[in-house]
């Protein structure tokens, strides 16, 4: 039974019947769900089987039936939709929960069925079902969007007239892959080195991560990717799987020897609830973060499209031109200087920055970092007339004015925990020991949320400010605070209340854009990116972590969205020196800054970081809507990365080498992204300054390019392939690329 166009079919449970296949369709993807049977099953999901007929729909059917194995149940094993032990399932469940240690194993059964398919491809399906063993009723929806993303998301609610209470232990979105998806990648890390990939088989078992810091963290798994063997940026089949939700959550990979009904293996997703975080009283009702899984047949290069195409095409998303940033952070620390600022200010506006952010040390007693957390108000000793003059001479200046803040976190030695010290999220028996000097504020308590909203918004009305960087500096320990009259769990309703006090400063403040920090790249996730406009990937400047920390960060969020800043010759966090041409060349592509201290940088570099800031100003657009790729090439120090406009007329290629090369020389390498029917100009954008090389002189073609462009076909640059410089370890070249024909 299909849908047509448009169409929304409801089917109560005495209609899933025999014909009750339903297809979603979008950006080459098909999902293929059976309703009939008992449980709803995902009979596929991957590569778009075109129009699937009555003819085809039986033979998934039929082909969907597994053997029944020796020392196994009598009937074939089912992976349903809600993965249960009572259909064969020994593996991770859907469902975990009880009723006071009963009701342990759920049996949810199909009673409604919703499908509609969307006009711009893709659609949903919404099942309903009751359960008569855990007491409980469930919903779960399926919907393709027309990037082709599939988002699920499930909710389980104790009914009004249930009995007693219903703790859940866990809700996750499960679906099975094939055997060929036989290598997972997923990524680790730490501070200042987030989004550190780690590959490795899928094995028998369970690959389980688990982040239980209050928040995704330095170390998130941040995307799972199952494939095939040997996947690389633009090639093989893979499917992945993120958590939209900044609290904790767990990623899974499964293989078990009887496999998952007709397929293999299984990935899903789901967040990490603590015991006893979630109990359901009567009539109430857990929603599930969502869950969002894609699939590409053109490698990781092909599920980044699918995401980055998703986030451009929300109502909210960043439209207007990317401003220049300037934060003052590295440039000044705790030292607030209204004299030494407003001449940072006028270096910003010189070379050409759009906004200056005031970062910390700016409220009550916040001279370093082991005070004045929660205390929102602007320190009269350091700032006796206000942050007034000095917005004022930003907004002179013709800039945008920007403030930091640490909502979420209170400093044992402010006058907000000597006033509210049980507004610390902590147990009864007192708080642990601090991290970086701080305690966690119980947002979740509403006196606390008001007080925070209030001194927040109150700024932001006073100072019309424009942007403020939201960060948030340590994990979450031992995260529970008294409710019902005991210590409970707060780590969901801690993010439910970010979440809301975003939400209702955007409602207020409607122009206000919101930075999301956390210690760097700790909580980058597609949850808090519903609320915020742009991530801080690192706190790290050093641009060869830096490349390395976008190019991954690039997979699941567009350029747009990922602020990159010029930091200063010898990076802050790693005390690596480096060349301004090649940390001017990594800050571009992406939503460009600068934190360093240009009242410091000589006239030359002046000179040089002004004409940096033409390029982005003429380059955003491009890197702003573009398409990433990237190069598969042999040797890990060096990386050529894309950004393509979306029709191809334009790209911009960075070549760059983080150490030195095993090779003399590149050999050929293709450019990716291009189309080899067409023909190109190709130029060295020298405006970063001067490339050190490791060699006598370049491959011959390159000197046309360097002294003004060199036409080339696309089946030479994207399929044979060129020689490019062997460049020096912390370099990098820009190649403008512009079609002909």
């Amino acid at each position: 039974m299909l849908n047509g166009e448009g169409a929304v079919q409801t089917l109560p449970a005495a209609e899933v019947a025999p014909a009750a296949v339903h297809v979603l369709r979008a950006a080459g993807i098909s999902l293929v769900v059976d309703l009939a049977g008992g449980m709803p099953r995902v009979l596929h999901w991957g590569a778009d089987l075109g129009d699937v007929d009555e003819r085809a729909t039986k033979a998934l059917r039929a082909t969907s039936v597994p053997a029944v194995l020796n020392n196994s149940p009598d009937v074939p094993r089912v992976f349903s939709v809600w993965p249960t032990e009572q259909d064969g399932w020994a593996g991770t469940p859907a469902q975990a929960g009880h009723r006071g240690g009963t009701a342990t194993t759920p049996r949810p059964r199909l009673v409604k069925a919703d499908v509609e398919s969307a006009h711009d491809g893709g659609g949903s399906i919404r099942l309903r079902f009751d359960d008569d063993v855990a007491g409980t009723r469930a919903r779960l929806t399926y919907r393709l969007d027309a990037a082709g993303v599939l988002s699920v998301d499930l909710s389980v609610e104790n009914p009004s007239d249930a009995a007693s209470a219903y703790l859940v232990d866990g809700l996750r979105a499960l679906v099975p892959l094939p055997d060929r998806a036989a290598e997972l990648l997923d990524f680790t890390g730490k501070w200042c080195r987030e989004r550190a990939p780690q590959r490795l088989p899928f094995s028998f078992g369970t690959h389980a991560r688990r982040a239980r810091r209050g928040k995704p963290g330095h170390d998130a798994p941040f995307l799972l990717v199952a494939g095939t063997p040997a996947f690389g940026f633009a090639h093989g089949e893979l499917w992945g799987v993120h958590l939209a939700w900044s609290g904790d959550g767990e990623y899974l990979a499964e293989r078990l020897p009887e496999g998952a009904g007709a397929q293999s293996r299984v990935i899903g997703a789901g967040e990490l609830l603590r015991s006893g975080e979630v109990v359901l009283q009567p009539g109430e009702r857990y929603d599930a973060p969502t869950v969002l899984f894609t699939w590409s047949d053109r490698g990781l290069d092909g599920l980044s499209a699918r995401f980055h195409r998703r986030l451009r095409a929300r109502r909210g998303h960043p439209r207007a031109p990317r401003p220049l940033v300037l934060n003052t952070w590295e440039a000044v620390y705790f030292d607030h200087d209204l004299e030494r600022l407003v001449e940072i200010a006028d270096r910003a506006a010189e070379v050409g920055v759009e906004r200056i952010v005031l970062d910390d040390g700016w409220f009550r007693g916040r001279r370093d970092a082991s005070a004045g957390l929660g205390d929102w108000l602007v320190d009269e000793r350091v700032w006796p007339d206000g942050l007034g003059p000095f917005v004022a001479a930003v907004r002179d200046r013709g800039m945008q004015f920007g403030l930091w803040f640490e909502p979420e976190m209170i400093s044992p030695d402010s006058d907000l925990a000597r006033d509210h010290p049980d507004w610390v999220l902590a147990p009864g028996q007192g708080a642990g020991a601090t991290a970086r000097n701080q305690h966690v504020l119980d947002i979740a308590n509403p006196d606390a949320y008001a007080l925070v909203l209030e001194r927040i918004s109150a700024l932001v009305a006073e100072y019309d400010i424009d942007y403020l960087k939201w960060d948030h500096n340590r994990d979450l320990v031992e995260p529970v605070a008294l409710r019902d009259g005991g210590d409970r769990p707060l780590v969901h309703d801690q993010t439910l209340a970010l979440y809301r006090l975003l939400d209702e400063l955007r409602a207020r403040h409607p122009r206000l854009e919101i930075e999301t920090c956390s210690g760097g790249g700790g909580r980058v996730d597609l949850g808090i990116l519903e609320r915020t406009d742009r991530v801080w990937a690192s706190d790290c400047n050093d641009p060869v972590e830096r490349a390395r920390i976008e190019r991954w960060t690039r997979l699941l969020v567009p350029p747009e969205l990922i602020g990159s800043h010029l930091g200063a010759h010898r990076s802050h966090t790693t005390s690596r020196e480096t060349d301004l041409s090649f940390r001017l060349a990594v800050a571009l592509t992406a939503h460009a800054g600068i934190e360093t201290d240009l009242t410091v940088s000589s006239p030359d570099d002046l000179r040089t970081i002004t004409a940096w800031a033409a390029l982005y100003r003429e380059l955003r657009e491009l890197i702003h809507t573009g398409d990433v790729v990237n190069a598969d090439l042999a040797d890990d120090a060096a990386m050529l990365t894309g950004i393509v406009a979306p029709g191809g007329e334009r790209a911009l290629f960075t070549w760059t080498r983080l150490a030195t090369s095993p090779d003399g020389q590149s050999g050929r390498v293709r450019f990716p992204g291009l189309d080899p029917r067409a023909h190109y100009r190709l130029r060295v954008r020298a405006e970063l300054g001067a490339t050190s090389r490791h060699e006598v002189s370049d491959p011959d073609w390159m000197r046309l390019a360097v002294d003004g462009g060199i036409e080339l076909p696309g089946a030479v640059l994207a399929v044979a392939g060129v020689p490019l410089p062997t460049l020096n370890p912390q370099q990098a070249l820009l190649f403008d690329v512009e079609r002909l024909a």
